[in-house]
């Protein structure tokens, strides 16, 4: 069992997760593994700009995710390469 089953989510957390679901496969693959993975152990200034990335409609999310855009937040830029390297390894 990984460390991030032993966590217990907040209620922010929980409310976070939940906006993680958005329906768009091409997505999922991205959201979904950082979810599982690393959501809950990822610092609170993570955790924060994962949230500020979920405020990004999902066509937009998509051309980040396929590099079509970049977004104008470094720390989102940041962890969109951190959320495809989960995919990648």
């Amino acid at each position: 069992m990984s460390e991030q089953n032993k966590i217990e989510p907040t209620l922010e957390q929980r409310r976070i997760i939940y906006q993680a679901r958005r329906g768009l496969k091409e997505l999922d693959v991205f959201i979904d593994p950082y979810v599982r993975q690393r959501f809950l152990t990822a610092s609170e200034e993570e955790q924060v700009t994962f949230a500020k990335l979920l405020t990004f409609e999902d066509p937009d999310l998509l051309d980040f995710f396929m590099n079509q855009q970049t977004p104008d937040d470094a720390k989102i830029a940041e962890l969109i390469n951190i959320m495809k390297q989960l995919v990648l390894a």
